[in-house]
């Protein structure tokens, strides 16, 4: 059965028809002018240049060593394109996938700890509130050793923190501000 957001009852035609193809070619010129603008997109990105992150430093190497479990040999793999694409001057461009359990967020707090070692703030997008009240705890956790700040903004937070939380962050006295 199909669902809309927007209530629409669509028509039903058969395959072949004149109505058929009708609806078929405006699809295939809206995906086409989908297509026309992510190449457009992805050329002016390309065209710009992005931040070339230094070299791990010696506290990135800390980090990682302070890691309590064996890197599976995919999430080396990810953590060492992360890092290639980060040193790199074309922006960066990457989706790390993965099931639950296999070392994604690893992964995106040593990108993290990359980044504010170069002087940068770090968002981390969550699509759940526990999902950014997990990360807050875990971010925090594995930099309570270092020189970092983590700051976690969700509806767990009263309106009067969430103010307070943003204005340090725009002062630059949060490195890493995880948030749904």
């Amino acid at each position: 059965r199909y669902s809309s957001d927007q209530g629409a009852n669509p028509p039903l035609a058969r395959l072949g028809s004149g109505s058929w193809l009708k609806v078929k070619g405006k699809a295939r010129k809206a995906i086409r002018a989908m297509a026309a603008e992510l190449i457009e997109l992805y050329a002016a990105r390309a065209a710009r240049p992005g931040f070339a992150f230094p070299p791990d430093a010696p506290l990135q190497r800390a980090l990682e060593e302070s890691f309590l479990y064996d890197e599976t040999p995919d999430q080396l793999t990810a953590i060492a394109d992360t890092k290639r694409d980060m040193e790199d001057t074309q922006p960066m461009d990457r989706l790390v996938c993965g099931d639950v359990g296999f070392g994604k967020t690893e992964v995106a707090i040593r990108a993290a700890f990359k980044a504010v070692l170069a002087g940068k703030q770090v968002a981390v997008l969550c699509p759940t509130t526990l999902l950014a009240q997990q990360h807050g705890e875990t971010f925090g956790e594995r930099f309570r050793e270092f020189p970092v700040k983590v700051e976690t903004l969700s509806r767990f937070r009263s309106p009067a923190e969430q103010k307070e939380i943003l204005a340090r962050a725009a002062a630059g006295k949060v490195d890493v501000l995880i948030g749904t």
